[in-house]
């Protein structure tokens, strides 16, 4: 009786989904929650450890140091972005689709295209008004309190015209969520593209050739700091609004996946 009793303490049921989907929702996951990981684990490290770690080095430790950490980091930092973005973007795809369908289902008339334009649209738009202010010519602009209240307003303002052009009242919570926090990350992705990276990589290049740094070096590293604060800052309201998608409703319905 005492052996029976045992064995079914330990017993173990398990059920995997047998539909091909639920499988792909989970791949998706987990390819998304590895990369960002990955992604944002870099970008806390760059600027929580490297930065003040990189002004304490001596010149010539510096110079042997940085090229090849730098190189490494910036490789798994930049691709971990892209992987981070692509697989959220194939998950929250089928969200957008099954809330659709789950309208469509009640009678309602209704098309996903507004949701998924709006998301790029807003989103990039965004991106290219904050990197024309981090590269425009006046200096003022690069100032941290300056930078970072232009960042608040086209966040901001992304998030709120997205939010505006959604609420329809078939959208679901996590696709609203998603829809602000998911943007959030595709401006982040371009800014370490089109800045981070388009710098270090020439800062990488000029220090493993140990010539002098050009005159330009200087504004180039101030911008892609600035770039690095940015998605420092702006990754705290992106994880907010990616854990709330499930898991705290603050917009639209909870919502269900067909």
């Amino acid at each position: 009786m005492q052996l029976v009793s045992l064995a079914a303490l330990f017993q173990v049921h398990l059920s995997f989904p047998a539909d091909r989907a639920s499988n792909f929702l989970i791949v998706y996951r987990w390819v998304h929650f590895l990369a960002g990981i990955t992604w944002v684990g870099l970008l806390y490290f760059f600027n929580l450890v490297n930065v003040p770690l990189q002004k304490e080095l001596d010149p010539a430790v510096k110079n042997k140091v940085f090229p090849a950490l730098m190189a490494r980091a910036m490789w798994w930092f930049r691709w971990s972005a892209v992987v981070t973005v692509l697989a959220g973007l194939a998950y929250w795809g089928k969200i957008v689709a099954s809330d659709a369908a789950n309208a469509r289902a009640l009678g309602e008339a209704v098309s996903s295209g507004t949701a998924i334009w709006t998301f790029f649209v807003f989103w990039t738009v965004a991106f290219i008004v904050y990197m024309g202010a981090l590269m425009s010519p006046p200096a003022f602009l690069r100032q941290g309190p300056v930078l970072a209240a232009i960042t608040i307003v086209v966040v901001g303002g992304a998030a709120y015209a997205y939010l505006a052009m959604n609420s329809n009242g078939w959208e679901s919570n996590r696709l609203l969520c998603i829809g602000v926090g998911g943007g959030i990350g595709w401006f982040m992705m371009f800014n370490v593209w089109g800045v981070i990276w388009r710098v270090q990589k020439r800062m990488i290049q000029w220090t493993a050739a140990g010539t002098p740094m050009p005159e330009k070096a200087a504004l180039m590293a101030r911008q892609a700091y600035l770039a690095s604060r940015t998605n420092f800052w702006l990754s705290f309201p992106m994880l907010f609004f990616m854990a709330s998608a499930s898991h705290y409703i603050i917009f639209g319905n909870p919502g269900t996946l067909r």
